[in-house]
């Protein structure tokens, strides 16, 4: 196992962008991308400062195969985990892991020391 983490975000707004201060603060944590479809949120700004590249396609992520570890999904859209775990499947991808929502926002919960929770507004993945 290696001991830096490759990591992909899928989602950049109120809960990704919280999320993605803390992966970009991590040493052990190499952030590949992150996706929205609004590159106006706030954590495509936080990327592209700390120079991370940007879509507003998450299949571009996916798309890196193998060399991505983790794909964090905090859009909380289900065609988003669905497009993604089919991906997985189609390309034979069984290295990559994708992280539910529901789970990041246990890990940030854990890191807040209280509940925090997921936000979303109408825009979403299609």
């Amino acid at each position: 196992m290696t001991s830096t983490f490759r990591i992909a975000v899928i989602g950049a707004g109120e809960t990704g962008t919280p999320l993605l201060k803390q992966l970009l603060a991590a040493p052990f944590v190499q952030v590949l991308g992150v996706a929205d479809l609004d590159l106006n949120q706030p954590g495509i700004a936080l990327a592209r400062e700390k120079n991370v590249p940007v879509t507003t396609n998450f299949m571009d992520l996916a798309a890196q195969g193998e060399q991505v570890d983790i794909i964090i999904d905090v859009t909380g859209a289900p065609k988003v985990r669905e497009t993604l775990r089919q991906h997985m499947i189609d390309s034979n991808n069984s290295h990559t892991l994708i992280l539910h929502e529901r789970i990041a926002l246990l890990m940030m919960s854990l890191s807040a020391g209280h509940a925090v929770d997921g936000k979303h507004t109408a825009l979403e993945y299609r």
